[in-house]
C-alpha cells in the first residue's frame, strides 16, 4: 500500500494516483487549517468575551492579572489529550461523521485552553510568532512531501526526542530552572519542525488509490491531527523565545 509505486504501474493507474493524492493531501491540509481557525476562533472569543471568567478565575499577582484555571478550565486543557488518544484508537470503529466531529471539538476544546496566551502576550507579538511558525512549517512540510529522501529514521529519532522532551516538561515543572527552560523550547522547536517533515512524508505514504470514500475521509482527519499538533506545538515553543509578555 504505501509502498505502491507508479514508475512500474500503467500511465493511467500513475495519472490517477498523482490526481488522487493530491486532492487527498488538499483535503487533509484543509481540516488542519480549518481547525487551526476553529482554534483560534474560539481562543479569541473566550479570551474577549465573559467566557473567560467561566473556565479560568482572574487572579492580581505583582505581575499583573494572570487566569487561573478552575475546574472547567482544567478539563478544558486536560480533555483534548483525551481525545487525541480517543481519535487514534478508535478511528477505525467511528463512523466518518462521528471522527469529524471529534476532529471540530477537539479543536474548539484547544481554542479555550489556549486562550490563556491571548492575555499573557502581545497581539504583535502572537502575530509575528504565528507567521514565522507558518513560515516554517510550510517550508518543513512542502520538504517532507517533496523529497525522495526517506525520512523514517529521523521519525524513529523525533520520537525518542520526543518522550524526553515531555519527561523534562515534566521535571520542569517542579524544578523552576530558567536554564532548563530554554533548553526545553529548543529542543521542542527542533523536534517539531523535524516531526513536520516526517508527519508530511508519513501521511502521503499512508494514501492508496483504492481506499473509498469513508475511509480516504478517516485518514485525511488523522493527518490533519497529525499536522495540527506539529504546528500549534512548534507556535507555543516559538511563542517562549518571540512572545512579549503584556
Amino acid at each position: 500500500m504505501a509502498n505502491f509505486d507508479p514508475r512500474y504501474a500503467p500511465a493511467t493507474t500513475a495519472v490517477s494516483m498523482d490526481a488522487g493524492l493530491r486532492a487527498y493531501m488538499l483535503r487533509v491540509y484543509n481540516y488542519m487549517l480549518v481547525g487551526l481557525g476553529l482554534t483560534g476562533g474560539v481562543a479569541w472569543l473566550t479570551a474577549n468575551s465573559p467566557l473567560i471568567n467561566v473556565f479560568y478565575n482572574q487572579v492580581q499577582t505583582a505581575n499583573g492579572v494572570i487566569a487561573q484555571p478552575n475546574i472547567l478550565g482544567w478539563i478544558a486543557m486536560f480533555a483534548p489529550l483525551g481525545m487525541v488518544f480517543f481519535l487514534s484508537f478508535r478511528i477505525q470503529k467511528m463512523s466518518f461523521a462521528t471522527a469529524q466531529l471529534t476532529f471540530w471539538a477537539y479543536a474548539a476544546l484547544m481554542g479555550v485552553s489556549l486562550s490563556t496566551i491571548l492575555l499573557l502576550y502581545t497581539g504583535a507579538s502572537i502575530a509575528m510568532t504565528f507567521f514565522v511558525t507558518a513560515g516554517t512549517f510550510g517550508a518543513m512540510s512542502l520538504y517532507g512531501y517533496t523529497t525522495g529522501r526517506d525520512l523514517t529514521g529521523m521519525g524513529s529519532f523525533l520520537f525518542m526526542g520526543l518522550i524526553g522532551l515531555i519527561l523534562a516538561s515534566v521535571v520542569g515543572m517542579f524544578f523552576h530552572s530558567s536554564q532548563l527552560q530554554f533548553v526545553i523550547s529548543v529542543v521542542g522547536v527542533l523536534i517539531f519542525t523535524g516531526l513536520t517533515a516526517y508527519d508530511s512524508q508519513n501521511i502521503k505514504n499512508m494514501y492508496y488509490v483504492g481506499d473509498d470514500g469513508e475511509l480516504a475521509g478517516k485518514k485525511a482527519i488523522m493527518g490533519a491531527l497529525r499536522l495540527y499538533l506539529d504546528f500549534v506545538n512548534l507556535f507555543l515553543f516559538l511563542l517562549r523565545f518571540m512572545g512579549n509578555r503584556r
